[in-house]
């Protein structure tokens, strides 16, 4: 299956997850008791965006046709789309991201100037994400808040994983069903645009088949494009840590993501303290 078919497919299961949230009395629509399906039908949102019942099916089953701007924005305003979630159904509409075969198979690597980045970050816990939602560099507060990363395996650095797979890392999630569900929105946001790289399908794979939870929530198709968001950690030495998470790319490797989280606490600024200045007896 061509990388462009792929990602019309996944455009289509998106639209279609998306129509179901709807009601009819949102627009004033008649509500028939025998609905075989919840949400709005295809003919009622073609009629609100103002196309062809048989062209928006076809846009549904993946078919090979053009949407204009105009009728995307239209069909974005009318699906109630968030900014996240417009802009990554114009990409997978334009196919606006780069294919992996011109980005190579192998996401690129952290170089020195990451790491001092992320050191001179000092308390506040910072990561570096690859495309791949691989964890490939860290400072040392972000080890201490999440737990270190070096003796772990590609596979268990990954975001997506941990969250589901690492029982250490997800006794630490406050709220782990809100973490675990944003995890799988930034895959599927990573897995529809890079749709030919093999690498998503092994993971979503071995997902469903080891998590009940993510065999059950993959399919509602949630997406998010960035790690922006809060993080509440209970920490096995300090408690509670309430942490906002800010995502930075990285201009000329934008495959590379950095996630810095800073306290949105006082207390949880005076607890990373604590933590690092441990850390700094340790090492003298």
């Amino acid at each position: 299956m061509t990388e462009t078919l792929k990602h019309r497919m996944h455009l289509a299961d998106f639209l279609k997850t998306r129509r179901a949230r709807l009601r009819p009395e949102q627009f004033d629509l008649p509500a028939y008791p025998k609905r075989r399906a919840p949400g709005l039908r295809r003919e009622e949102v073609a009629q609100l965006v103002g196309v062809g019942i048989s062209w928006y099916t076809w846009l549904e089953q993946g078919r090979d046709i053009h949407a204009s701007d105009q009728v995307l924005f239209r069909l974005a305003h009318i699906l109630q789309l968030d900014e996240q979630e417009r802009r990554h159904m114009f990409v997978l509409a334009r196919g606006l991201v780069p294919l992996p075969n011109m980005l190579g198979d192998e996401s690129p690597l952290p170089d020195a100037a990451h790491q001092a980045i992320l050191n001179g970050l000092g308390h506040n816990p910072a990561l570096l994400v690859d495309r791949r939602l691989n964890v490939v560099a860290w400072n040392e507060s972000a080890a201490q808040v999440f737990g270190d990363f070096t003796n772990r395996s590609e596979r268990e650095r990954n975001v997506v994983w941990s969250a589901f797979m690492n029982l250490a890392h997800r006794k630490r999630l406050v709220n782990w069903e809100v973490a675990a569900r944003r995890s799988i929105a930034f895959l599927h946001a990573r897995s529809d645009q890079y749709a030919n790289e093999g690498w998503f399908t092994e993971l979503v794979a071995d997902l469903q088949q080891a998590s009940p939870e993510f065999r059950a929530w993959w399919p509602e198709h949630d997406i998010l494009l960035t790690c922006n968001g809060p993080n509440e950690i209970d920490h096995p030495l300090v408690g509670y840590l309430s942490l906002q998470g800010t995502t930075l790319v990285v201009p000329e490797q934008p495959d590379l993501q950095m996630v810095v989280h800073t306290p949105l606490l006082a207390d949880t600024a005076t607890k990373l303290g604590e933590l690092m200045a441990g850390v700094s007896r340790l090492a003298k």
